[in-house]
């Protein structure tokens, strides 16, 4: 008799999002391409983050006006080169709680990337209110996604628990901005590391990794903090 051979299950690509940031919703447009092309499970995971920015003593660039300039001009080239329309939220920032608890595969079930698509592109693409209730709840339901079911538990204090430890585990994995995605331990942060995800998908990934402990184990020079105080 042959021997059977048990189909072994794929490996995962682990996404890290919030909607406050429209890299994020560049960086979703493609991974599913590449999760197909490689034969990888999307997991997603919404995160706060505000939350990481605090723990790591960060500014968003929505909060540095110079930043922000940029980031509007290179959405608009970004979107323009890559073909698709860029119209972003009504009001910006905004409080994304709501529209992440709705993306919890908890609360979303097997609907889950339905409801990520339809709320990046309601927001990113459409111009929505993603802060807004009834614009999520109309945005799913246009998508034949039950809206007002999902949405009914996003105030229970299980689902807000949810939410919380999603972001507490990617902290703890290092995570430190969106959109971060994590490949077999290996983190990539940013829309623009998608040629490097590719090369270490298709086992081709350049990194020295000698190389690369040589140089995490230089001593730091100077600390900005301590240059400050010096000089006050």
């Amino acid at each position: 008799m042959g021997v059977i051979k048990k189909s072994m299950s794929p490996k995962s690509i682990h996404f890290y999002f919030d909607y406050i940031s429209p890299y994020a919703y560049f960086a979703w447009r493609r991974i599913p391409s590449l999760a197909k092309k490689y034969n990888r499970k999307i997991e997603a995971h919404p995160v706060v983050f505000g939350k990481l920015l605090d723990k790591w003593g960060q500014l968003g660039p929505a909060e540095i006006p110079p930043k922000n300039n940029w980031l509007n001009q290179y959405c608009l080239r970004y979107s323009t080169i890559n073909g698709f329309e860029y119209n972003p939220p009504k009001k910006h920032p905004f409080n994304p709680l709501a529209a992440l608890r709705m993306s919890l595969k908890e609360v979303s079930g097997i609907n889950q990337f339905q409801v990520i698509d339809a709320i990046f592109e309601g927001g990113w693409s459409q111009g929505a209110d993603l802060g807004d209730l009834p614009t999520l709840i109309s945005l799913l339901e246009k998508k034949s996604i039950d809206g007002e079911n999902v949405s009914q538990q996003i105030s229970k204090r299980y689902v807000k628990n949810l939410l919380v430890n999603e972001t507490k585990v990617a902290i703890d994995k290092g995570v430190f901005g969106v959109p971060s995605i994590i490949i077999d331990d290996n983190l990539f942060w940013g829309n623009d590391q998608m040629e490097h995800i590719e090369l270490l998908l298709a086992g081709k990934d350049p990194l020295n990794r000698e190389k690369l402990n040589l140089h995490e184990s230089r001593p730091r020079g100077i600390d900005r903090k301590a240059f400050k105080e010096k000089n006050t």
